[in-house]
């Protein structure tokens, strides 16, 4: 993933890297988004990250976090695995 693209209005980030990101495949990914099961947070960075983005995307048992720059240009991508514990919703959602 190099570019992710977002307005005031709308992002878009390619399902199958985020799919690949949560382990799971694209259509999996787009029904988990539509039940809710996957969400999401977008953040605009402010002071030194101005211009900056970071998209945030919650499941029960995975995290995965993208920052990038004003154009788009994907800077970092992580993910973190809670495992299969259950989990408070506090230690999901920031």
């Amino acid at each position: 993933m190099t570019q992710i693209s977002y307005s005031d209005e709308m992002i878009e980030v390619d399902a199958d890297v985020l799919a690949k990101a949560f382990c799971i495949d694209a259509d999996t990914l787009k029904r988990d988004m539509r039940s809710g099961a996957i969400t999401s947070r977008f953040e605009r960075g402010e002071d030194d990250d101005a211009g900056k983005v970071r998209l945030t995307f919650f499941s029960a048992s995975r995290r995965v976090r993208i920052t990038a720059d004003a154009e788009g240009k994907v800077i970092t991508c992580s993910a973190l695995d809670f495992g299969t514990l259950p989990l408070p919703a506090s230690a999901r959602r920031p």
